[in-house]
């Protein structure tokens, strides 16, 4: 955790991943160039303009088809009213001025009137013209009125119509005979009026439709897409990051993501450069350490033919921890670019090992940490021995380093306990300390290289390391709780016998 702040401090710039298998200047040659003309703001006001007009559109037809009847049933109206005053008269006579101004007032040149199976004319004009157009306004479903509107609206000037319409009695019907260019002006007319309305509607409702969807959308779409921008240019510059505004809907959730992906994704270049110049400082004394190892090897050689007792008790000991130092030197560069080897599996004595960890770590009777060991009498675990010792190592190391955080040490109260017990097929040891624990802010990250370190200056990679030696014998390393220090528990389980092989061996040794 202390590794990452001083990452971001000193860091190199290192590329974007890239999608395998894919040519990044293919991606790069297909990547959209953000629009300099019509963008999304524009596209959205074009789009808003256009739908209320089809809105608009949809509610002029049917209001002129309206108008235009509610014309017509006011013309046959007054119709129906002179037909009334002019079969009212006795015996049918009617003075030429009251029929003059009859038909005036309805606008008509003549009115008949049917009823039962005769048809009256009851008054015409001096000269009757030829009629061009006949509405049937008895039967006017909204499909005919639309059409007729229409052929009314872009009619010529002077055509006649004759309108019929219901009487009083069922099955009677007055019609009245006139001129159709009133109406046709009254529906230019209309139709002026409505329009005009309709573009302030129009332009009023599109604005107020832009501008909310473009204060609630567009601009933080805006504001996601140049952050995600800035920061692909340099994402090492961790403030190129977007701050979320807080905001509960979706553009809220997309910023936080957008955010964590940001944060996830620096955090991710800041490991890998520190792991490049982890893998060239290596690599540069990787050559001239292996020859120092090698001398020494040698010279160890030589220690072994000493017949001083106290140098062929060591002597071994030192020989193997040379060869494994050598061999440790061979495989430096292999967390990190390549899997740990394949584990070969084999009887382990656990206490011995528990031993040898002790002996490493020169933690002897005068030591001023102590070291406890509290393994089951003859447990064997099946394991590759040299992983199972880097493991208990690694976690020994981490402990004995936590321990001289509380200097002065105290052998009775600051002590190491490697534990051992078998559950079955399953061999489950115990690292633990009587330090003070792994802090809390370590625990998220605990076996993630150069995150869980608990102490400045810590890479985290023993933890790393550990749990992908114990991943590899298929077994599981955790931190356990409501302990005193810090104790790590691993399970190995068995590897499964081939009981027809086993017993194929059996017979052969027998």
């Amino acid at each position: 955790m202390d590794d990452r702040t001083d990452d971001r401090q000193a860091r190199t710039a290192a590329p974007l991943p890239r999608p395998a298998g894919i040519d990044p200047a293919v991606l790069d040659a297909a990547a959209p160039v953000p629009s300099r003309g019509v963008g999304l703001s524009g596209k959205l006001l074009i789009l808003t303009t256009l739908f209320i007009l089809i809105a608009e559109v949809l509610i002029y037809v049917p209001a002129v088809a309206n108008f235009r009847n509610s014309w017509l049933d006011d013309r046959l109206a007054a119709g129906r009213t002179a037909a009334l005053v002019l079969e009212a008269a006795p015996s049918g006579m009617v003075p030429e001025a009251l029929v003059r101004e009859l038909l005036d007032s309805t606008g008509a040149k003549a009115v008949a009137l049917k009823t039962g199976p005769a048809r009256r004319l009851l008054a015409a004009s001096d000269e009757l013209p030829e009629v061009g157009v006949t509405f049937d306004m008895r039967n006017q479903p909204i499909f005919r009125s639309i059409p007729e509107a229409f052929a009314t609206l872009f009619a010529e000037d002077g055509r006649t119509m004759r309108v019929m319409g219901e009487a009083r009695r069922a099955g009677d019907f007055v019609e009245i005979v006139m001129d159709e260019t009133p109406l046709r002006r009254a529906l230019l007319a209309f139709s002026k009026t409505l329009l005009i309305y309709s573009l302030f509607i129009s332009v009023l409702s599109a604005a107020l439709v832009y501008v909310t969807l473009h204060l609630m959308f567009v601009r933080p779409m805006r504001r996601l897409t140049n952050t995600m921008i800035a920061f692909r240019e340099n994402p090492e510059d961790i403030s190129r990051a977007i701050v979320p505004t807080g905001r509960k809907d979706e553009v809220g959730v997309a910023e936080y993501e957008l955010q964590s992906m940001q944060h996830s994704l620096h955090d991710m270049l800041a490991q890998r450069s520190r792991l490049a110049a982890l893998g060239l400082a290596v690599s540069k004394i990787n050559h001239d350490l292996r020859n120092l190892l090698a001398s020494a090897q040698l010279f160890s050689d030589r220690l072994a033919n000493v017949p001083d007792p106290t140098v062929q008790r060591f002597a071994p000991k030192m020989i193997q921890a040379l060869d494994r130092a050598i061999a440790f030197c061979q495989s430096t560069l292999s967390y990190g670019r390549a899997h740990e080897a394949p584990p070969q599996r084999r009887p382990v004595e656990l206490a011995a090992l528990a031993e040898e960890v002790r002996e490493t770590m020169g933690l002897g009777e005068e030591a001023r940490i102590g070291f406890v060991t509290a393994v089951e009498e003859g447990i064997v675990l099946d394991a590759d021995p040299d992983h199972l010792f880097r493991v208990l190592l690694n976690l020994a190391r981490n402990a004995h380093q936590a321990l001289e955080s509380r200097a002065p040490n105290d052998p009775a109260r600051d002590h190491i306990r490697i534990a051992g017990r078998r559950e079955g097929a399953v061999a489950v040891i115990e690292v633990s300390d009587t330090g003070p624990g792994v802090p809390e802010r370590a625990r998220q990250h605990l076996f993630e290289a150069f995150q869980g370190s608990t102490r400045p200056g810590g890479t985290g990679l023993g933890l790393a390391i550990a749990a992908e030696l114990v991943r590899a014998h298929g077994g599981t390393i955790t931190l356990a709780e409501g302990t005193l220090g810090a104790t790590f528990r691993i399970t190995i389980p068995d590897r499964p016998i081939d009981l027809a092989s086993a017993r194929r061996a059996h017979r052969k040794r027998a």
